[in-house]
């Protein structure tokens, strides 16, 4: 007879009361799965989070209370789940798990990694430690009631790379308030603003400096002083943005001011934010007004919308909507709210405008009226519900795995509505590693095109490499036969490269580079393919994983080549066909049938049967080709769920 400890098996409860595990997350997500594992019986846990606790957080985010804002979210969650079962051996970092002292050694000493993350390039990154460590990784999200819960082992699965991502829709707080780097993180910003100004105030959508900012204030101790400045109990008072401009009568100028020159000269107070990142500029309108041009009022060639306005034209589409807007909520009355809408023309005005002077202020290119409203999509809100159902499927999937039933793992989606087989729930077979991933595979390759006359070598290091191939210290090496380091991980030893051209180095179309990440165990060869017709504002192009237009190496590769990322004598691609997909939680699949029993048997023709729809991405009106579907009903052709499958990552 199987012996039983609660409802587990005894051989698994002995396992969970000694495995080591790593939670990588402790917001939405992750309180709910710190909860869900500590009562399964889990008694080694580690968890990390670079965050602190904002007020915003308390509505869904349970191991938090008010007394708590400001502190460490690790250290806090790590708390409050110790009352739950105070035999638990909990350890908590508040530190970013970026940080290379969390290599490919600290990951190998868990039997399990689970991520409740909030952001790709700490996915990514998480995604490449565990294939380095050969530990298996459940990855995991949610936006609004959609949610997924996916399983990612070395050789048996997909990655979290294998399958291109959209666009992320959804930002870090403190990215929007503090750093945007992208125009949709400005563009955000602004409809933000607009609720603070003239609709209704949420917490979560707060536009000024984020003071608790943790990269601004490593030290736990200075982010908790500066959160908690106004009350000792944590009981934070913040001056509403709304009643500010009210009292001021809704005056543009100061507005103008306030948002764009004295919040902006404060951000560059928090010093730390710039060592590595261009500085903003602040803008004054008085200056601005007297410098201006008779020629930036004169309106543009081509359709008005599609213009893209000078500074001052933007203070004054700025200062017009201002006064448009404040004239519609008086004639609504006292406490009356407006509602953004892309199609009304003041509330666009505004947005435009705003999101604008940011992007000028964090030196982006400007954007036309018409691409800011093919941006603007609709933000979707964290659920604390959907929250929960996610970290019950997480903790369900790590009893298979630590049970040895990893090929019974499933992705599994948590839908709006029922499918027409009335289940929210939906269980995927997971598919096996792409052929084509330029991470999981054993060489991995790309090309990309680019101008070699004007890229620079930072522009490779930091668009390229770091944003686009989500590298953390890359270290490059051009194969022209003598070895020539183009950039060195080591701090200050390539400096004097970084402004020059990749054509100074003898880079040309067909060259090859052999780009090394020692953090996380991986080497990528990029061919260089020249070209001087790339699109305006267009600085490179990803052509394809293994390209037949770049020429053989100049020198003998062959020892180059045999590089495997990870271990080396770790486990190699399988050709089992249960294997697990890695969909950003910015790309649900939605399906229309659960897997059930027959997944099984299925034939390998079965399992291409059927193909998931395309969803429009709400921010950039693209739509994005998704994996083929995994389930084999044919008579199941569309979900009850609707479009709006925009991914908030909590």
């Amino acid at each position: 007879m199987v012996q039983l400890v609660g409802p587990l098996r005894k051989e698994l409860a002995d396992s969970l009361s000694t495995c080591k595990v790593l939670v990588v997350g402790a917001g939405g997500i992750g309180c709910e799965l710190l909860k869900n594992l500590v009562l399964t019986g889990f008694k080694n846990i580690e968890v990390i989070d670079l965050d602190t606790i904002d007020v915003s957080n308390l509505n869904r985010q349970f191991l938090f209370q008010k007394k708590h804002v400001g502190k460490s979210k690790a250290q806090v969650a790590k708390e409050s789940a110790l009352q739950f079962c105070p035999t638990a051996n909990i350890t908590a970092y508040h530190d970013s798990i970026m940080n290379p002292d969390y290599n490919v050694e600290f990951f190998r000493q868990f039997v399990l990694v689970m991520n409740a993350l909030d952001n790709r390039a700490a996915r990514n990154h998480v995604n490449r430690m565990c294939l380095a460590a050969d530990i298996p990784l459940i990855e995991s999200g949610t936006a609004g009631y959609l949610g997924q819960v996916t399983v990612i082992k070395k050789g048996m699965t997909e990655c979290y790379e294998c399958q291109p991502k959209p666009t992320q829709k959804t930002f870090p707080g403190c990215t929007i308030r503090n750093t945007p780097s992208e125009p949709i993180h400005c563009i955000v910003w602004a409809k933000y603003l607009f609720n603070q100004l003239f609709g209704e105030e949420d917490a979560d959508q707060e536009v000024s400096p984020d003071t608790a900012d943790p990269e601004a204030a490593w030290n736990p101790e200075d982010a908790t002083a500066r959160a908690t400045a106004s009350e000792k109990d944590g009981d934070v008072k913040r001056v509403s943005t709304k009643e500010w401009a009210r009292s001021t009568g809704y005056d543009p100028v100061k507005l103008f001011n306030k948002l764009f020159k004295d919040d902006i000269m404060y951000l560059l107070t928090m010093d730390k934010l710039w060592k590595k990142r261009k500085a903003p500029t602040p803008l004054d309108w008085l200056q601005l007004e007297n410098t201006a041009c008779p020629q930036d009022e004169a309106p543009g060639s081509g359709l008005k919308d599609q213009q893209v306005l000078s500074v001052w034209g933007l203070c004054q589409m700025f200062q017009h909507s201002v006064e448009t807007l404040r004239s519609q909520l008086q004639e609504k009355g006292e406490g009356a709210e407006l509602v953004w809408d892309k199609d009304d023309p003041p509330a666009m005005d505004f947005v435009t405008s705003a999101a604008n002077l940011r992007m000028h202020i964090f030196s982006m290119n400007m954007k036309s009226r018409f691409d800011v409203k093919s941006m603007a999509g609709n933000i979707i809100p964290a659920i604390a519900t959907t929250n929960a159902v996610i970290a019950g499927l997480i903790v369900l999937e790590g009893l298979k795995i630590l049970s040895g039933e990893i090929e019974s793992c499933r992705t599994i989606f948590l839908n709006k509505c029922p499918n027409l087989r009335k289940k929210l729930l939906v269980p995927c077979i997971l598919d096996p590693p792409s052929a084509n991933c330029y991470v999981c595979v054993s060489k991995p390759e790309v090309t990309v095109k680019l101008n070699v006359h004007k890229t620079m070598v930072l522009s490779l290091q930091d668009r390229i490499l770091k944003e686009r191939f989500g590298m953390v210290a890359p270290d490059v090496q051009i194969e022209d036969g003598k070895g020539t380091i183009l950039i060195s991980s080591e701090e200050g030893e390539t400096d004097a490269n970084n402004n020059k051209f990749l054509s100074d180095f003898g880079i040309r179309n067909g060259s090859r580079l052999q780009v090394d990440d020692f953090l996380q165990d991986y080497t990528l060869l990029v061919n260089v393919l020249h070209t001087e017709e790339l699109e305006r504002d267009v600085e490179f192009e990803v052509v394809g994983e293994a390209p037949d237009k770049a020429p053989p190496p100049q020198t003998n590769q062959e020892e180059v080549n045999s590089i495997t990322n990870g271990n080396k004598d770790s486990a190699q691609p399988s050709t089992s066909s249960k294997a697990a997909p890695a969909d950003d939680d910015d790309d649900i699949m939605i399906v229309d049938s659960d897997e059930e029993e027959m997944a099984a048997s299925s034939s390998a023709a079965a399992a291409t049967s059927g193909t998931k729809r395309k969803h429009s991405d709400a921010e950039t009106g693209e739509t994005s080709t998704k994996r083929p579907r995994t389930d084999q009903s044919s008579a199941a052709a569309a979900d009850n769920d609707d479009d709006d499958d925009i991914i908030a990552l909590d």
